[in-house]
């Protein structure tokens, strides 16, 4: 597509030897639609015999977006792009990869973890499987993952769900050129961003503060709509 246009893209931040590096997986189209799903919080229960507030809620509302991302390598080559070396060695692959890879855990297949995780099975055949309960079995995280719409939309998010469907491949090592995949993920509440223990905590906290700031301010703009009719149907004022 000529000319520039703002696109959507989700960022994960890998650990490496050095640095925290950026995994930015950024949109080739950005989707046609989305839907952004809500769900309002339980009430709050109180003992039996006592009324609670009708309006009061145990915590805030879970959100959550789906929507499907198409690809294709042979724009990415046609366009003469700096990645288009990478589009036509492998294909789609290493973006699909990079999908992917928003699902696993963090260091799930690194040295340490498999270290652990030898040492572990090691001792408890050695003990006869007694001691199971006690073995330095690895604890897997996934990755904090911030989603990214726009200016007014950067919030952390868990990814909950990702089917890719390939569709075309090339002839050389069959890397497939043309897929799309259907992405489905929760944003993370306050809660859950004060929990995290990566180095993304703290971003991920910046992050959805600024975004319900954004939100707020466009609902306080929504005044501006206001119609008086209906404003002197109501039976007060």
């Amino acid at each position: 597509m000529p000319g520039f246009y703002l696109r959507g893209a989700f960022i994960q931040f890998m650990p490496t030897f050095l640095v925290p590096l950026p995994n930015v997986i950024m949109f080739q189209y950005n989707p046609e639609s989305m839907t952004h799903t809500w769900k309002p919080s339980s009430p709050v229960v109180t003992e039996a015999g006592n009324k609670s507030n009708p309006l009061a809620v145990q915590s805030l509302p879970a959100e959550s977006f789906s929507f499907t991302l198409s690809m294709d390598s042979n724009d990415t080559i046609a366009d003469g792009l700096a990645t288009a070396p990478l589009a036509q060695a492998t294909g789609l692959y290493s973006r699909l990869c990079a999908l992917e890879m928003l699902l696993y855990p963090t260091g799930a297949f690194s040295s340490t973890q498999l270290v652990g995780t030898v040492s572990s099975a090691l001792s408890s055949a050695a003990s006869g499987g007694a001691t199971q309960q006690n073995t330095n079995v690895p604890q897997y995280m996934t990755p904090t993952v911030l989603f990214i719409w726009g200016p007014a939309r950067i919030v952390p998010v868990r990814i909950t769900g990702l089917t890719i469907t390939e569709t075309l491949y090339d002839a050389a090592l069959l890397n497939p050129v043309h897929a799309e995949a259907q992405v489905s993920f929760d944003v993370l509440t306050p809660d859950e961003v004060t929990t995290l223990q990566d180095a993304l905590s703290q971003v991920a906290t910046v992050a959805y503060t600024y975004s319900q700031a954004f939100r707020q301010a466009m609902a306080l703009a929504n005044l501006a709509n206001t119609v008086e009719s209906v404003l002197g149907m109501l039976p007060f004022g």
